[in-house]
């Protein structure tokens, strides 16, 4: 982080509460988001509102602890995908637990980064628009501690890029993409073609080649087999990359993938890099385990394979209020698909408070999602009545973080000790 960082930061607390944000007490408008936080209101007898989405301050503090450990155990990097909350906060909080960086997907979230003093950008995308292109030189030009690292995957899209930058002070540094298979995403296909764009990267004045990477979560008919021979492939790229001399003179060479789903293979494989002609960024991208989830990441988490290493914790709870009861095995709640993920899988009941008590949520189920509701399905066990609160787990963080722009960060009795700022 940059030293404007903790300036920048500390100014998300001077944001004024109003109308902007869902959940928040009524009574708190015109307070600042710090004035707020000092109250330290309770998320259910403060005066929030539902639908109301928390996360969890002791689950959060997990999670970015055993990601660290994990990655500094395995001799890794660790630049967690910020696209994941765009939650500067979280950044910080993770550049502080020993993040190399933050990853990113596209100009504008590089430029949120920025605001708040990220000071280094893994950018595991292409980028061709020229106006982006422009505004990342000219913070690379103007602040030299600034590192971004920029997907290639075609000629034309280096041809693009030096076009735009000549002339610029300092080049943009670049990684080849390989693709994780025919008929998956971004990347190139071939090691054949790899060795084209890195040509191509040679040529172009404005650009330097340091390394390569990937996603293995769009391998294929993803198994661990197929995920690590795609990882030896990426490898096997980077080794032959340098002894073709194409990594002469970069500091260190980066080499990296890893998503939420195989960070286990990924650092089984990375452990095999040779020794190369300069020091190997071995350089991991995972960002769902912030949060985790209480669905698909809860499935596929490599922690389920590797039980040894740890467990991540669900943070996030999306609060909700029983406002209709029409059938005995039929109940709904107030929030729908404008407030809780349903990419992925639907929410899951899990927990129920009445008049101070919470218990689980005992024979109910989601069934479906309206705009502002939530079908529920009651068994004859299920003690739900209008007016009780309904607590939601959620399957997969990045829907669920792009729907809320302030979430009460709460501890394990409700009281709220900070509010995330999210920015998408």
């Amino acid at each position: 982080m940059s030293s404007e960082a903790p300036a920048a930061l500390a100014g998300l607390a001077e944001e004024r509460v109003d109308h902007r944000f869902k959940g928040l007490p009524p009574d708190a408008d015109g307070l600042t988001v710090g004035e707020l936080a000092a109250q330290r209101r309770n998320l259910f007898t403060g005066g929030f509102t539902t639908p109301v989405l928390a996360l969890s301050a002791e689950r959060l503090e997990h999670n970015l602890a055993l990601m660290e450990t994990y990655a500094a155990r395995h001799g890794l990097a660790f630049a967690p995908h910020g696209k994941t909350s765009m939650a500067p906060q979280l950044f910080r909080r993770q550049t502080d637990r020993g993040a190399w960086g933050i990853t990113l997907a596209v100009p504008h979230q590089v430029r949120v980064a920025r605001a708040y003093g990220v000071q280094r950008v893994f950018l595991a995308n292409e980028l061709v628009d020229p106006a982006a292109l422009r505004w990342i030189s000219a913070q690379l030009d103007s602040d030299d501690d600034f590192r971004l690292v920029a997907y290639v995957d075609s000629v034309r899209g280096v041809e693009l890029m030096d076009a735009v930058l000549r002339g610029a002070r300092r080049p943009l540094d670049v990684v080849v993409e390989l693709a994780a298979g025919d008929g998956a995403r971004t990347g190139v296909r071939t090691e054949r073609e790899c060795a084209a764009v890195a040509d191509a990267v040679a040529a172009a004045p404005a650009l330097r080649l340091v390394g390569v990477a990937g996603y293995e979560g769009e391998v294929p008919r993803a198994d661990p087999e197929r995920v690590r021979a795609w990882l030896r492939r990426l490898v096997a790229l980077a080794a032959g990359f340098d002894r073709a001399g194409r990594f002469a003179g970069v500091e260190e060479i980066v080499v990296s993938a890893g998503g939420s789903a195989w960070f286990d293979a990924v650092a089984d494989v990375f452990s095999t890099i040779p020794e190369l002609s300069a020091p190997v960024l071995k350089l991991l991208r995972s960002g769902a385990y912030v949060s985790h989830d209480d669905g698909h990441y809860r499935k596929l988490t490599p922690f389920n394979r590797v039980p040894g290493e740890g467990t991540l914790e669900p943070a996030f709870r999306l609060w909700t209020q029983v406002v209709s009861r029409p059938a005995p095995d039929q109940a709904f709640v107030n929030a729908g698909k404008r407030d809780a993920a349903y990419d992925l899988d639907l929410p899951v009941a899990q927990a129920i408070r009445r008049d101070g008590r919470e218990r689980p949520a005992t024979g109910v189920s989601v069934t479906a999602l309206s705009d502002q509701h939530a079908w529920l399905r009651t068994l004859p066990e299920a003690d739900l009545e209008v007016g009780d609160w309904v607590g939601l787990g959620l399957s997969h963080p990045c829907t669920s973080f792009d729907k809320w722009q302030l979430i009460p960060l709460a501890e394990a009795d409700g009281t709220v000790v900070d509010y995330v700022r999210t920015f998408f």
